[in-house]
């Protein structure tokens, strides 16, 4: 009885996360003119047809950009600051891990409203520079927490002992630290991508004419065609997000480090 209350529950909660993704891919392979499930009829047109649709192969471009260049931003920021408040004694070092963390506290709608408001206008950033530099300070948290994990796990003394045989303190971090951390600093390079390419509700608030990330795009979408290429576009990008986290995981052991 209690074997089969754990399955129940088991197949109950793989219904709650895995079902909507079937629901998209399914209805995404519609053969109908809108979007609706159970699909009529089956047929990959809609699939095909994303290829074809120009705003969305921009904003994919566009959203890919951020997502790399944003990450990477990132990273450089955040693994000095990591490295910082993990080896050093720092004044107020939980009051600068709580602003760091802040873009993930405070919720999306809030962060963007903020950025636009007090940012860009005044500074009058372009489109393209206000959200990369809203997707750079979003990755930012997951930089700094996966790289601190890391360097948690790696004993300081190793360090020490580099630099009392000769090295100084940046050769000591570039030939003994950062190789000891790499997988960190991976593991954190796709947790960031994977975050900012699905980013919303600052996007929303940033993206302007002509320029819109993918996610932003898809909705705009939406609200003149109902047909299921959307849907399709989804499965997709589920697909992708699935696939690098998996390659993450075999390559790099991804759930070590998050």
């Amino acid at each position: 009885m209690k074997n089969l209350t754990a399955w129940a529950i088991i197949g109950a909660t793989l219904t709650f996360l895995i079902g909507p993704f079937i629901i998209i891919i399914f209805a995404g392979a519609s053969a109908g003119e809108a979007l609706a499930f159970p699909p009529d009829g089956l047929s990959l047109r809609w699939y095909l047809k994303v290829f074809t649709i120009e705003s969305f192969r921009q904003s994919f471009v566009l959203s890919m950009g951020l997502a790399v260049f944003g990450t990477l931003a990132a990273l450089l920021l955040g693994v000095p600051a990591a490295y910082a408040l993990n080896r050093y004694d720092l004044p107020g070092a939980e009051t600068i891990r709580t602003i760091v963390a802040s873009p993930i506290i405070v919720p999306g709608i809030i962060v963007g409203l903020a950025l636009l408001r007090y940012l860009v206008i005044p500074l009058n950033f372009t489109v393209t520079m206000a959200l990369f530099l809203a997707h750079t300070a979003l990755v930012l948290p997951y930089a700094v927490r996966v790289v601190s994990s890391s360097l948690n796990n790696l004993r300081s003394d190793m360090e020490e002992a580099a630099v009392l045989l000769g090295c100084s303190r940046v050769q000591a971090f570039t030939k003994v630290v950062l190789p000891n951390i790499r997988g960190g600093v991976l593991a954190a390079f796709i947790l960031g991508f994977v975050t900012s390419f699905n980013q919303v509700p600052v996007s929303l608030f940033l993206s302007g004419p002509g320029v819109r990330t993918l996610p932003i795009d898809m909705l705009a979408y939406m609200e003149i065609t109902y047909d299921p290429s959307v849907a399709a576009l989804s499965a997709l990008l589920a697909f992708m997000s699935l696939a690098i986290v998996f390659v993450a995981e075999r390559l790099l052991g991804f759930s070590r480090y998050v």
